[in-house]
């Protein structure tokens, strides 16, 4: 029984909190006067209803899943990495940067710098965030805030200063990069095929390493109990060091891809707040792997199919983040009825 509770535990809390996050989206579209099954259909309909909004979709999931899969390396050693925002920003500043160099365009190999720019940048930030921690003792939701804010500054100066377009500098962006620099699309969809491999790809060296290695093993020793991983010889400052370089190293990813596979240059809105969307993701995966592309998936065709709202019914597209929120509002609402009923029991 014990085992099965293990294993079911999270699904179990997971569909809980989904059912409460629905039932308190109906009362909110009650109250508005929506009609909350077919609000629900349209965001569905949104999301995977043709061929090209379910490639719109994939397109979201790709970052949404590098991002989480990447913090869930930090949510091991015990980690908040609150500025993986700033380390997608960090990732496409960096990969827009070396891709710009080849103004006349380039192949393959240019294309692989540029996304190794951005792993550079990503895992940079994020070091910065994790030496602020290790050795100076700033905790690193902090640091990760104020480094959120600083990369989001930077990419506005680059894109209202020495990158702006000639005679423009405004909200578009940057000059696009030359066409042979953005990957290529499945035919008329918007979905590049080697950003969807990476991502997968990433994933899976994420869930290998957490499982299946020695590495992996000290990371979650480290996050349950720093001073007995210290007293077995761990190293927990290099374990958490290493923790946030991979995590940023993959959030840069996620940057780069959306540059040369999406936008095809630098944003001021470029990361979409994938980071943000990304801790809800991890933390409603309970550092299980395997959950992560269902509730990415989820989280998705809430953002796809969002954009239907205001052309169908007339309802903000912001109503998607309110499912979002109140999601992990009911997770939290779950998990702590679950431990007040085991306390409860205990002491029956």
């Amino acid at each position: 029984m014990l085992r099965l509770g293990r294993t079911f535990g999270p699904l179990i809390r997971l569909a809980a909190a989904l059912g409460l996050a629905f039932l308190f989206t109906f009362l909110v579209l009650l109250i508005s006067g929506a009609p909350p099954l077919k609000t629900l259909v349209i965001l569905i309909q949104g999301g995977v209803g043709s061929l090209n909004k379910a490639a719109q979709t994939v397109s979201v999931w790709v970052p949404l899943l590098l991002v989480s899969a990447a913090l869930l390396l930090t949510f091991s050693a015990g980690l908040w990495n609150i500025g993986v925002e700033g380390q997608i920003l960090m990732g496409a500043i960096f990969a827009t940067g070396a891709l710009r160099l080849f103004e006349g365009g380039g192949g393959g190999g240019v294309l692989a710098l540029g996304l190794a720019a951005g792993l550079l940048g990503g895992a940079l930030w994020a070091l910065l965030a994790g030496v602020l921690r290790t050795w100076g003792g700033v905790n690193e939701i902090f640091s990760g805030l104020g480094l959120n804010f600083v990369a989001l500054g930077m990419s506005l100066w680059l894109i209202f200063g020495p990158w702006k377009r000639p005679g423009i500098a405004s909200m578009s962006g940057t000059e696009p990069l030359h066409e042979s620099l953005w990957l290529s699309r499945l035919q008329g969809l918007p979905l590049a095929p080697v950003s969807l491999v990476l991502a997968v790809a990433a994933f899976l060296l994420v869930a290998v390493l957490l499982r299946y290695t020695n590495w992996g093993l000290s990371l979650r020793a480290v996050g349950q109990n720093m001073e007995a991983a210290t007293l077995m010889g761990m190293r927990p400052k290099r374990r958490m060091l290493e923790s946030m370089a991979c995590c940023g190293a993959l959030a840069g990813l996620a940057g780069a891809l959306q540059v040369v596979g999406v936008y095809h240059r630098l944003l001021p809105s470029i990361s979409s707040s994938y980071g943000y969307t990304g801790l809800m993701v991890a933390m409603l995966a309970s550092l299980r792997p395997s959950l992560l592309p269902p509730i990415c998936l989820f989280f998705a065709i809430l953002n796809v199919g969002s954009i239907q709202l205001p052309m169908q019914l007339n309802i903000d597209s912001s109503l998607s983040g309110v499912i979002q929120g109140a999601v992990v509002l009911s997770i939290f609402a779950v998990h702590g009825l679950e431990q007040v009923i085991r306390r409860k029991r205990s002491l029956g």
